[in-house]
């Protein structure tokens, strides 16, 4: 062993490369002494703190573990009690699909979304703003459907007020529980919300009784929940609404502190050919501004521009107001979370310690696979994968086709996407196609005449959809396909033995009286005494009387061949079967 030296800083997570660097030696002998403990890795791979002292040991260095580094830059993202203002409420529109979220937005903006729209889902998480009384309220627009339960959970978290939206005329729904079980988690006020008044089948008591089921208590029924009753199509109900969703900011006082640097979560992101990577923003804390350097997720940039939903450009985005920000240097992920730093250097600083710290959690959980986790992995290995390219509108709908395709898969087959990502489909998107089943599934993206005979000539199926049932049902279809058949034994008859023949190795005759079906040449044969199967073969000869026959019906008599010795007895049934193949579904 060499000499120690000085005693060396390692971080909890370092690459092969920087630890050698480090330590002051090759690359090669820190990649020799992993080897010798077991441990394949290259020079850009990463190995913990815990592998880096064992390797350190064995080259004669003493390390210990450096803390890790904070930005200092970072601008201060807690207001002042002194600063604190009334900032606009923000409210998630929550409920089952086709229960009237969207027109009910409709008709509060009294703009026109519904006609935009396939299939009465709403396709990503959108943010609006209105004016009631002088006042501005934020509304959130999550999806439906029950495949977009992770975006209507972000929804619900990160707003003051939740609207559970019930039909009048379809009463609650398994969304609707989901949405109301989100509320509850993220301690959210309520608002029962019961639509569709206008509709002749409409019965608001059944809702108000069904919503009582589920812990809403209805304040005229004695309970603390406020029910308003809307129709969008006559706007009944939308002004007591408004004025309902005020009162209670009024009593809750949401403040924030305008006079501090932005903090915020994403709402929506996708990839803009125009402008980049785009990401609607609502602003929790403090004032965005053009220019600000941010910090999102693991990406990073300064912001170039902002506008609101109605394409209007901003300077500035204050408190519980959303805007669409242009920028970054990547998309971010749904429900990631803004912060402002001091220049971009400091942002980009920070999302490198965020990478660095998910590499270690990455890291510390495939240390703790046991034996329970390998077996898993196991089973796992012997699934049949379809293998697929994803490719969604906005980031939003990615991530929840991505959970829903993970639902749908059981122990013997699953979805493998190979490649998942925001915006039309493209030649790129074709190869990596080739690589996996030649399957590209798109959600409401382009597909230029181009592609179309580039995937045509290739060989590479696109499937593309603007409902997310359509998707969800053909991807089952697909999967079903990979499913191994079951296989059914129909009994085609049902042979009394009253005399046993002729009994040696490799065959033996038998006499009966049919009781049930008929009794075949050529079929398989189970033996059954007592309930319980003691043998199985085949026929290969029917006789009735002295004749030869091809089958004999119930009420007959015959003798029958086998192919092979059985224990059989006077009294055993011998019942004649058929082997089919059912081709199986999820």
């Amino acid at each position: 062993m060499t000499e120690k030296t000085n005693i060396k800083k390692i971080p909890e997570v370092i690459t092969v490369g920087e630890f050698a660097h480090t330590l002051g030696i090759g690359a090669g002998q820190v990649i020799q002494e992993l080897m010798k403990n077991g441990v394949m890795a290259t020079i850009n791979e990463y190995i913990d703190y815990e592998t880096a002292e064992i390797v350190a040991e064995y080259l004669g260095f003493e390390i210990e573990k450096a803390e890790e580094e904070t930005s200092s830059k970072k601008q201060e993202t807690k207001g002042t009690e002194a600063n604190l203002v009334p900032r606009s409420p923000i409210v998630a529109v929550l409920g089952h699909v086709d229960h009237g979220k969207t027109s009910l937005l409709d008709a509060v903006r009294e703009t026109n979304v519904v006609g935009g729209e396939s299939g009465g889902i709403t396709q990503h998480i959108g943010a609006y703003q209105v004016e009631k009384n002088d006042r501005k309220i934020t509304f959130l627009d999550t999806p439906g459907h029950a495949a977009f339960e992770k975006m209507r959970r972000q929804g619900a978290e990160v707003t003051d007020i939740a609207l559970i939206l019930v039909a009048a005329d379809d009463g609650v729904k398994p969304q609707t529980v989901e949405a109301v079980n989100h509320a509850k988690k993220a301690g959210t006020p309520m608002i029962v919300v019961i639509t569709k008044i206008d509709k002749p089948e409409a019965d608001i008591n059944r809702v108000k009784q069904q919503v009582a089921e589920l812990g809403l208590n209805p304040e005229e029924w004695g309970g603390d929940i406020p029910v308003v009753e809307v129709s969008a199509k006559t706007k009944e109900g939308i002004d007591d609404l408004l004025d309902l969703i005020l009162v209670m900011s009024d009593v809750t006082e949401f403040k924030a502190d305008p006079d501090m640097p932005a903090s915020g979560v994403v709402i929506e992101s996708h990839m803009d050919h125009g402008k980049g990577p785009v990401a609607t923003i609502l602003v929790k804390n403090g004032t965005l501004r053009v220019g600000d350097s941010v910090a999102v997720g693991e990406t990073y940039g300064k912001i170039r521009g902002m506008e609101d939903h109605r394409k209007k450009r901003l300077k500035e985005v204050l408190p519980g107001a959303p805007a669409r920000i242009s920028g970054l240097k990547n998309v971010p992920k749904v429900s990631d979370v803004l912060q402002v730093f001091n220049d971009e250097k400091e942002a980009k600083a920070e999302i490198e310690s965020i990478k660095r710290t998910r590499k270690i959690s990455s890291l510390s959980n495939v240390k703790k696979i046991g034996l329970d986790e390998l077996s898993q992995s196991m089973r796992d290995s012997k699934k049949k994968e379809l293998s697929v390219v994803l490719k969604a509108d906005v980031r939003g709908s990615l991530d929840a086709i991505r959970e829903a395709l993970k639902k749908i898969s059981n122990a013997e087959v699953g979805v493998k996407v190979v490649s998942a990502k925001v915006g039309n489909i493209t030649e790129n998107d074709i190869q990596m196609a080739k690589s996996a089943d030649n399957i590209i599934i798109g959600f409401n993206v382009a597909v230029s005449a181009n592609i179309n005979l580039l995937a045509k000539k290739e060989k590479v199926k696109i499937y593309n959809y603007k409902v997310i049932y359509e998707l969800l049902d053909d991807v089952k279809n697909l999967l079903s396909d990979l499913l191994p058949p079951e296989t059914k034994e129909i009994t085609l008859g049902k042979l009394k033995v009253l005399a046993i023949f002729k009994s040696k190795k490799g065959m033996m005759v038998i006499g009966g009286e049919v009781k049930e079906g008929k009794i075949e040449k050529d079929t398989e044969i189970r033996v059954i005494r007592s309930k319980e199967e003691i043998g199985r073969a085949s026929i290969t000869l029917v006789k009735r009387e002295k004749d030869e026959v091809r089958e004999v019906q119930v009420g007959s008599q015959c003798g029958v061949s086998l192919d092979k010795e059985l224990p059989i007895e006077e009294g055993d049934i011998v019942e004649s079967y058929l082997t089919e193949q059912v081709k199986r579904t999820l």
